[in-house]
């Protein structure tokens, strides 16, 4: 018997029968007397299960270690079907990569019922996947600003309210953490979806955390500044974006994938268990700084 059921028959019968010699007895009949269903083995997972889109690289990547590092079992989701099984394997430790359009949301209702059916439900999620599609902001199309959208804020509430049924039906007191920005707050002209569609992370984050509080259900989020990923690479390249970058920076210099993982995984964690509908901004207290300083 797998020691995962043998704790849960433990829990469900030392109580009622006491009498060692009755409970082995009973034990030994498994599981014909308690016929568990394979659903119920499935949620008796000895780790949390903890599901990050986006997870292939950069920060989700980052995300999925520092769980893992905290005895999460991690599920990578990421379009990228290559680069996201590579990452499982490059993990190890039963990492499963599974491929995802976080834009599409029937893929999304998809992953879930094969991650629930193979695996069990979702303890903790980490809505990382998300797109920019820089360009003039008079050129940008509606189909382009759309695609944005339904990548970093339809598809984190597709995926956010997917994970929630899950754990109130398994009554899991699971733990959201969603990818917002700094540009929930500032803005820049050039990425006007994306500024637009993390603001609305921001405030579903706080929609999300009171609908679940009842449940026990922790939904908050990050809000990252310049961090060494490959989105910041043209920054990195140019000496005059990165001074300027800089000239906003209190702590002088670019943060780390790491440092966002560690905060998701905080978050995550019962270290956090009173904290539900912020967002933390890893930023190196830029959005601190008034327009003198």
């Amino acid at each position: 018997m797998p020691k995962a059921i043998l704790a849960i028959v433990i829990y469900r019968l030392w109580p009622k029968y006491g009498n060692f010699d009755t409970f082995l007895g009973l034990v030994r009949q498994y599981p014909t007397h308690l016929n568990l269903s394979y659903s119920e083995q499935v949620v008796m997972s000895d780790k949390p299960i903890a599901l990050v889109t986006g997870g292939a690289q950069g920060i989700g990547l980052a995300c999925a270690k520092a769980l893992a590092d905290d005895g999460a079992r991690i599920v990578l989701a990421d379009i990228n079907a290559h680069e996201v099984q590579a990452a499982a394997t490059e993990m190890g430790n039963d990492t499963v990569g599974i491929a995802c359009d976080m834009g599409d949301t029937d893929q999304i209702t998809a992953m879930y019922d094969e991650i629930e059916a193979k695996h069990g439900p979702v303890s903790i999620l980490v809505n990382n996947a998300g797109i920019a599609l820089p360009g003039d902001f008079l050129d940008t199309s509606i189909e382009q600003f759309r695609q944005v959208i339904d990548v970093n804020l339809v598809g984190v509430f597709a995926s956010l309210q997917r994970a929630a049924k899950g754990m109130v039906s398994h009554k899991i007191e699971g733990a959201i953490v969603n990818m917002s920005s700094i540009n929930a707050v500032v803005a820049i002209p050039t990425i006007a979806a994306y500024c637009s569609s993390k603001g609305g992370v921001m405030q579903l984050t706080k929609s999300a955390s009171l609908a679940l509080a009842p449940h026990n259900i922790r939904v908050n989020a990050v809000g990252p500044g310049s961090i060494d990923t490959a989105m910041l690479a043209s920054v990195n390249a140019n000496p005059e974006a990165m001074k300027m970058v800089m000239s906003r920076t209190p702590m002088q210099r670019i943060g780390s994938a790491k440092e966002v993982g560690d905060t998701v995984a905080f978050l995550a964690s019962k270290k956090a268990s009173y904290i539900t509908g912020e967002t933390i901004y890893i930023d190196g207290g830029r959005l601190g700084m008034n327009y003198t300083c």
